[in-house]
């Protein structure tokens, strides 16, 4: 080490006056003592000072550039090193150097750029606000045939992709094309790792994705999952499993996953189907998944609803009733819930049995499958046959009575309260409303009335208007155990209550002077003094409903 304070007191002398034999050789002595104790010989760099004059020593004309910058990246392993470098201003310089034609150059620098801001997005921000980006994008391009600089490349790309301001940048490069040209060209396992670590952050950008369609990845990911469907191996299950991940994110954008469904005619989307049938479970998966993101406008679900998609995905479901995959499940039902969505298609669901498939899940304790199993019959019981059907089913409706008190899983809660609120909406049925008078779920409709929702509020003070006027006799000491008449005053008298939220309260308050008990409740509340104060509403409707509720309440009294 006596050695090291030698070279670092020499290095100081050589570098003022720039004697490159005698320089060349205390850099060479630095790197050989940091290779046999990396920490200990950056100390002692720290302590002498020599890095502010590293600074004036990178420089494109010197030949040893590349071994100040290795020294550079050395020491930079080290985390107590890192804002040294900063604050000696090292960073300008190297970017700088990002220009240069000298490959070593370029690789000891983009390993000193990339130690110094390791793990530091205020740095990697700085680096992409001095134009790093489109610059590493040309290298790449240009040195493609160096493993070194490439590897240094996309490990630079996978760190700066994870900060979201790089996105734009990527974005206004050819960065896609470079790197699935790049992918195309490799076959070992880890070097398409590391393509696929970069892609992945890159792909949640929606103009990156476009582009790394229209540079043919998918048909890089597609000829991967068929050399590894069968694969049993590690390395072949998991780049199975990226490969089609990757591909599904790629179908989150609305224009690279229109540009893949090519009206239901395109050679990715025939493929993505054929794997629905598969037995491989991650298949079935990405293709679930992907058949739920092509779902997401009505032309794609009608289109494939009439070409048989339904059928295919109930089988797919049947397979995994019994100690099923909940992954598939939860992605199967997902898909057949944006289906559901266009009403051209749900008497075609309804018919093809899609009810009777989705029933098989009631059991699932799991919440994300029961979560879907709700949304997916909510959308299909817009007709009144079907939501008979579902509302006097007991099983279904004691469940949903159940999940009603999920209060850890707001979701399924939330699902529970809207569909037990639309069974008797489109049922309008007074058999619907015994079994859920009789299951006890009127309370939770009435809780759903003071939901921070106002759509959930008004559909639920729909149902207890329907309730009210087709069977109040049997729901009435639910209703009044429940506190309707006291919920009903308080919507009313919040000035913050929504004008639809007035109107439906006051129809349901009519509805329930035919109940003795409920409107001697009304009348204990001196109802007539919020609803008089309504006459004078901005809102017509509501004022109007209030006139008609102030006369109905005087008759009655």
């Amino acid at each position: 080490m006596d050695n090291l304070s030698d070279t670092l007191k020499k290095l100081k002398i050589t570098a003022a006056d720039r004697t490159e034999d005698c320089l060349e050789g205390c850099l060479d002595c630095l790197l050989q003592a940091l290779a046999q104790n990396n920490t200990e010989t950056s100390e002692k760099i720290q302590g002498s000072g020599i890095l502010q004059l590293f600074a004036n020593l990178l420089t494109p004309q010197s030949s040893c550039t590349a071994k100040v910058a290795n020294i550079i990246a050395e020491v930079a392993k080290n985390e107590f090193m890192r804002v040294p470098c900063v604050d000696a201003g090292l960073i300008s310089p190297l970017v700088q150097l990002l220009h240069s034609k000298d490959q070593e150059v370029l690789l000891q620098t983009g390993r000193a750029l990339g130690n110094i801001c390791y793990d530091n997005h205020s740095l990697q921000a700085q680096l992409i606000n001095m134009g790093v980006i489109p610059t590493l994008v040309k290298l790449l391009g240009i040195h493609c045939h160096n493993a070194a600089l490439t590897e240094m490349c996309l490990v630079a790309f996978g760190n700066l992709a994870e900060l979201e301001s790089s996105k734009e940048q990527f974005a206004s490069t050819n960065i896609a094309e470079e790197l699935v040209k790049l992918f195309k060209k490799q076959i070992e396992h880890d070097k398409r790792e590391m393509i696929f670590e970069v892609l992945a952050p890159l792909a949640e950008n929606d103009a990156i994705k476009l582009q790394l369609v229209e540079a043919g990845l998918v048909e890089c990911l597609l000829e991967i999952v068929q050399q590894k469907v069968d694969c049993d191996k590690e390395d072949g299950i998991a780049e199975l499993k990226t490969a089609s991940d990757l591909m599904v994110l790629l179908l989150l954008g609305d224009e690279s996953m229109q540009k893949l469904f090519e009206g239901g005619k395109g050679s990715v989307f025939q493929r993505v189907l054929s794997w629905i049938p598969s037995n491989n479970h991650q298949l079935q998966l990405a293709g679930a998944l992907a058949i739920a993101n092509f779902a997401r406008n009505d032309g794609n679900c009608i289109h494939m609803v009439d070409n048989g998609i339904v059928e295919k995905l109930m089988d797919l479901l049947d397979r995994h009733v019994e100690d099923g995959n909940v992954t598939v499940q939860h992605a199967a039902l997902s898909a057949l819930r944006n289906l559901a969505i266009p009403v051209v298609n749900k008497a075609k669901m309804l018919s093809a049995g899609v009810t009777e498939t989705v029933l098989k899940f009631l059991k699932s304790e799991m919440p994300p499958v029961q979560f879907k199993l709700l949304g997916t019959l909510r959308m299909l019981i817009d007709a009144q046959e079907a939501a008979e059907q579902l509302g006097k089913n007991v099983k279904l409706v004691e469940r949903l009575v159940e999940w009603c008190e999920a209060k850890d899983h707001a979701g399924v809660m939330g699902e529970s309260n809207r569909l037990l609120s639309a069974l008797i909406r489109h049922s309008k049925s007074k058999d619907v409303i015994k079994t859920i008078v009789q299951s006890g779920g009127i309370k939770h409709l009435v809780t759903m009335a003071t939901s921070e929702h106002v759509i959930m509020q008004n559909e639920a003070l729909v149902a207890l208007a329907l309730i009210a006027a087709l069977e109040l006799g049997s729901a009435e000491k639910d209703l009044e155990s429940a506190k309707l008449v006291q919920t009903l005053h308080r919507l009313l008298a919040d000035e913050r209550s929504a004008p639809e939220i007035k109107y439906n309260s006051m129809v349901l308050l009519c509805a329930l002077t035919g109940s003795e008990s409920l409107y001697k409740e009304v009348q204990d509340l001196a109802f007539l003094d919020v609803v008089s104060k309504l006459r004078s509403h901005e809102n017509k409707s509501v004022a109007q409903q209030a006139s008609l509720t102030e006369q109905r309440l005087t008759v009655e009294s």
